[in-house]
């Protein structure tokens, strides 16, 4: 469904950043705050000039029009944006959402709720919805559990793991070492605006 082949991946910030995710598998990216790991992100996604090649199942990315790039390369950053204030014109079906949004124990009934009334935790899996929605074959998740609970957080990482099983390629950045034990089939840890590989552990 979606492999990511990443080579000499630049931009200022950003050191040359090499990697390749296939499809089902998962790159948790860590390192302190600052280190690179949003810029790493949003240069996949295309969102801030950048240089290096990047091809998705062995396409390459200058030959996909961005607007398409970015439907199958998905982008949820950690304060996600948004166009209304109503969390039911986010999406094009909300009925059509509500298994997504059960599995992330988000209520039917938000969709009529105002942005502006939900938590943070409630924000950012509102946002995870609207972007798994999408069917992405790629998903970039910047501290996509930051501000959830333990029964949030294990329901994020239940449903991801079911895209992965799916398919999908993921790659997200995190400060929990535990959900990067978790998750990881593959490491990168940012420095400086320099990645370095690191092997994943295995979760008890």
């Amino acid at each position: 469904m979606g492999a990511l082949d990443i080579a000499g991946l630049s931009r200022p910030g950003l050191d040359g950043v090499n990697a390749q995710i296939g499809a089902g598998e998962c790159l948790v990216v860590t390192g302190p705050s600052g280190s690179g790991k949003t810029l790493f992100l949003r240069a996949l996604a295309d969102l801030d000039p950048n240089t290096g090649r990047v091809t998705l199942d062995e396409r390459a990315r200058t030959a996909i029009p961005a607007p398409q790039w970015r439907r199958n390369v998905v982008y949820v950053p950690a304060e996600p944006g948004w166009w209304t204030d109503i969390c039911a014109d986010h999406f094009p079906d909300w009925n059509a959402a509500k298994p997504v949004l059960d599995a992330l124990l988000l209520p039917p009934e938000l969709g009529a709720a105002p942005i502006s009334r939900l938590s943070t935790g409630e924000r950012q899996r509102l946002s995870l919805a609207r972007a798994l929605m999408l069917a992405p074959s790629a998903l970039l998740l910047d501290e996509p559990t930051g501000a959830l609970d333990l029964a949030s957080t294990a329901a994020v990482e239940t449903l991801l793991r079911a895209r992965l099983a799916a398919g999908m390629c993921l790659i997200l950045t995190t400060h929990d070492e535990a959900q990067a034990t978790r998750l990881a089939n593959k490491r990168l840890f940012f420095a400086h605006g320099r990645a370095t590989e690191s092997q994943p552990e295995t979760a008890p």
